[in-house]
């Protein structure tokens, strides 16, 4: 096996890497429903403002979303992984659901869902409850034009225009009263997004889920599920026990998946999540021995990946895209380390040299050459060589 030099808390410390874990390959039906969240692939040949400009390799980009279905995993399209909000602006959100739209139908069978916000509308004084369902209005009408299913985004406009509860419940009653075909519905937590604190007209979160609680029982044959992005098993495990019937829990626990999947005596969640980007050959895998009934196996695999994940979603949470590119350019999936935005610079290189270990460890780097020289490019242009 390759051994590489990696920095340490203590310094810098020779690494030698484990054999990759070979996964089962497997096509649904799953006995879970999982969708990951799906990253951009910048173009870093373009020229741009790094800072300020949304170049899209959009070869590549469709490229990695065709390798999720190929693995029997759904596409969440044009979510926060995707830096939407965070880089990615609406009029590319459009053309790239356009275009997964377009390449998914060379998969037959494959699932898609695609963000729906109000991110082309700047949240400001003068922003009203009013405008923002309009904002939302556009976004689900031109997403179903397109034949496409629609994952309802929390909006930073209505976080900043909500006066109390009863203006989530009136926004949210009339768009999910408007759409063609039931939505999920994505409560997007302050830790990813901090634009988004008070969501739902409270700042303690099980006040929250009382609204939201409230607003998915009003309309709940428009409503296929819901998302929590939380990190808090406790209280995605509360929410999902009080569900209607036929809404599904969609964990966005990028901490404790593994067991909210399994679920218990009372129930299990559904995955909507952006660490399945980095971690989706395990996630197939692990799905089909569920599917089997091999409940040890399907930790077996899962376990692995957890500390792994932990990581790329540590504190500051939003940043962990950064993370999930890092290993998709390990995993030759591009070929370069540079995202839209220019956010490859919101981690150190202590953060990558870990990310590596750990994802040596879940037995995630497909080709250990490739991974090694990738990350020797990296800490060479931080000193180390």
């Amino acid at each position: 096996m390759p051994t590489i030099t990696l920095p340490t808390p203590t310094g810098l410390a020779p690494f030698t890497l484990s054999a990759p874990r070979q996964f089962a390959r497997a096509r649904p039906p799953f006995p879970r429903v999982a969708l990951a969240a799906a990253h951009v692939v910048a173009d870093p040949l373009a020229e741009q403002d790094p800072w300020l400009d949304t170049k899209v390799d959009w070869d590549r980009t469709i490229a990695f979303r065709r390798h999720l279905w190929s693995l029997g995993l759904g596409v969440a399209e044009a979510m926060d992984t995707a830096q939407r909000g965070m880089g990615l602006d609406w009029v590319g959100a459009k053309e790239l659901i356009r275009r997964s739209l377009d390449a998914m139908q060379d998969h037959p069978g494959a699932v898609m869902a695609s963000g729906a916000g109000t991110d082309h509308l700047a949240p400001g004084p003068d922003v009203s409850v009013d405008d923002v369902i309009r904002a939302y209005e556009e976004q689900c009408e031109a997403i179903e034009r397109m034949g496409g299913r629609i994952i309802l985004m929390a909006s930073r406009a209505l976080a900043k225009a909500a006066r109390s509860p009863a203006d989530y419940e009136q926004v949210y009653a009339r768009i999910l009263g408007g759409v063609r075909q039931p939505v999920i519905i994505h409560w997007l937590g302050e830790m990813f997004d901090p634009a988004l604190e008070g969501y739902w007209g409270h700042h303690d979160h099980y006040a929250a889920m009382e609204t939201a609680l409230s607003v998915i029982a009003g309309s709940a044959a428009k409503v296929d599920g819901v998302k929590i992005s939380l990190l808090d098993k406790e209280k995605e495990i509360a929410m999902r026990r009080r569900l209607p019937t036929g809404v599904r829990m969609y964990t966005g626990d990028d901490f404790n998946y593994a067991e909210l999947i399994a679920g218990d005596a009372q129930g299990y969640s559904d995955a909507l999540l952006g660490i399945f980007d980095p971690i989706a050959p395990a996630v197939g895998g692990a799905l089909a021995a569920l599917a089997g009934g091999d409940l040890a196996l399907f930790h077996g695999m899962l376990a692995p990946t957890v500390p792994l994940s932990r990581h790329i979603f540590q504190a500051p949470t939003r940043f962990y895209k950064t993370g999930v590119v890092f290993m998709a350019w390990l995993n030759g999936h591009q070929d370069h380390f540079t995202m839209v935005g220019g956010q490859q610079s919101t981690r150190s290189i202590q953060h990558f040299a870990e990310l590596f270990r750990l994802a040596d460890a879940a037995g995630l780097l497909a080709d250990l050459d490739m991974a090694c020289s990738r990350m020797r490019a990296l800490l060479a242009t931080h000193g180390v060589g």
